[in-house]
């Protein structure tokens, strides 16, 4: 059974938008079903939908204020039961807008159960000058349980000539097998600061991404697939850690690593959840 609690509210708090977004899937027969979604405030994800048939079930969650602001708590949980695949994705770019001195804070907690699969694949976000806020990503696997998700921030509206002078985004990435962590890292990225410029940082980029796809069946056989496609404009390594492939871009601009994080992916997904490439339609719209 679906379960749905509305929102109660549209309107945001003195201290910015308090939301959060709960979705469960799980298996039923040879179907991956939204069975499972809780939501208070402007967080929601409006039905499920089946671009490849019912083995994969499709979400896309969707923020209608579309940009985070100083004070605001978004919160996403997501839980992915034994043998469901599902795929979740965001209707467009996130913004992270001009803050007065708050921080905003996005938390996505994502746990798939044994042999269950989680595409967590959002579109990039904007980091505006000014902005102040803190992602935090975790995510909990079981058994042989895959995940692959993707993000990506470009710093500073590029397409007007604004470069990211001020501010601060703050990340941190856990991703945990049976208890035990095969990734965890933490950043800080100051506006108009030395990591910027740093060859050991942005190296003067304004967009930086991390693909991470994490399996039993990640291999050197896959690290050389992956080795041996090369964005076409900027930055991009793929390394190989115990159950996890971890790659990363540098460059100019979100659409080039958007490129060759789906190439990328035209090759992980059949060899770790047995599916051929399926773009979400919204990314076209």
């Amino acid at each position: 059974m679906n379960a749905v609690v509305e929102c109660p509210s549209l309107t945001p708090s003195a201290h910015g938008w308090q939301a959060e977004l709960h979705l469960g899937f799980r298996r039923r027969g040879d179907r991956s079903v939204l069975a499972e979604r809780r939501h208070v405030g402007p967080l929601v994800v409006q039905r499920a939908l089946y671009p490849e048939g019912g083995e994969v079930c499709h979400a896309i969650v969707v923020h209608p204020p579309a940009g985070i602001v100083g004070g605001d708590s978004l919160t996403l949980n997501v839980d992915v039961g034994a043998g469901a695949h599902a795929l979740l994705t965001t209707p467009g770019a996130g913004k992270w807008y001009r803050s007065e001195g708050r921080a905003g804070r996005l938390s996505q907690r994502i746990a798939v159960a044994e042999g269950g699969v989680c595409e967590w694949l959002p579109q990039e976000s904007i980091v505006y000058e000014g902005a102040v806020g803190e992602l935090l990503t975790e995510v909990e696997l079981a058994g042989d349980a895959c995940f692959i998700g993707s993000e990506m921030s470009c710093f500073g509206r590029t397409g007007s000539g604004e470069r990211f002078g001020r501010g601060t985004l703050a990340l941190a990435t856990r991703i945990r097998r049976d208890g035990k962590s095969l990734w965890l890292e933490r950043g800080r990225v100051e506006g108009g600061g030395s990591l910027m410029d740093s060859p050991v940082g942005l190296g003067g980029h304004p967009v930086v991404g991390t693909l991470l796809a994490a399996s039993p069946r990640v291999d050197g056989e896959l690290l050389a697939a992956c080795r041996g496609i090369a964005p076409a404009v900027g930055e991009g390594a793929v390394t190989l850690l115990p159950g996890l492939l971890v790659a990363r871009y540098l460059g100019p601009g979100c659409e080039p690593g958007r490129i060759w994080f789906n190439r990328l992916w035209a090759v992980l997904r059949p060899a770790l959840a047995g599916r051929p490439l399926a773009i979400p339609r919204i990314w076209n719209t």
